[in-house]
């Protein structure tokens, strides 16, 4: 018989979807899912309610949304805060694409998806040498 070892369960990851609902979401605070197909139909007119809210349903059951059904109309919001699930998301695409270097990420991240604002602000903090933005310093 084989036993596993318990481990503290990975973050669901969200399908492109699902993280759509997440950003609206972490812009909202908890809210129904009326109040998310509204916000969402400005971008995306094509998402119905009833898939808004079978996506807040599967997202639930999958552990990426906490729901309060203490009202007649549930309310949702994110199982994690909008830092944590990027972290680990970036995580896994700096494991899985770049062999774990988290500079070849940022070389690519450099290499035509950084505005010159961005570069400016990012050379900016560099240079100032403020770990202020580091978590793990």
């Amino acid at each position: 018989m084989l036993l596993r070892m318990s481990h503290p369960a990975a973050p669901p990851k969200p399908t492109p979807s699902e993280l759509e609902l997440l950003r609206i979401l972490w812009q909202l605070g908890p809210a129904t899912a009326r109040q998310v197909h509204e916000a969402i139909a400005l971008e995306r007119p094509d998402m119905t309610a009833a898939t808004v809210l079978r996506l807040l349903q599967l997202m639930h059951a999958k552990g990426l949304l906490r729901r309060d059904e203490s009202q007649r109309a549930h309310v949702y919001a994110p199982a994690q805060p909008q830092d944590a699930l990027q972290t680990s998301l970036v995580s896994e695409l700096i494991s899985k694409a770049f062999s774990g270097s988290g500079k070849a990420l940022v070389l690519a991240a450099l290499r035509g998806h950084v505005s010159k604002k961005e570069r400016d602000e990012i050379q900016a903090i560099l240079l100032s040498g403020d770990n202020s933005e580091r978590k793990d310093s």
